[in-house]
């Protein structure tokens, strides 16, 4: 694989105490091409809550600007 870096960092993109907004702009990130990750997704199972910090959804830095302005355009357009 030679000296390559295959570490891209990945930047936070959403928080949110409700697992369904992470998962619909999951979605909708992925309508658009754009690979994300939940972090914290199984919280609520492990200790009953995720209230203390909430879900976080994360993107590629190089999609994070994009994948900003989709989840705040999509929000007004519910």
């Amino acid at each position: 694989m030679g000296s390559k870096n295959l570490y891209t960092p990945m930047k936070i993109v959403l928080i949110s105490s409700f697992i369904h907004e992470i998962q619909i702009a999951q979605l909708k990130l992925e309508s658009y091409g754009i690979p994300s990750l939940i972090i914290d997704e199984n919280l609520n199972s492990i200790i009953g809550t995720s209230f203390v910090e909430g879900y976080k959804l994360k993107v590629f830095e190089t999609d994070f600007e994009q994948a900003k302005s989709i989840i705040h355009l999509n929000k007004y357009e519910e």
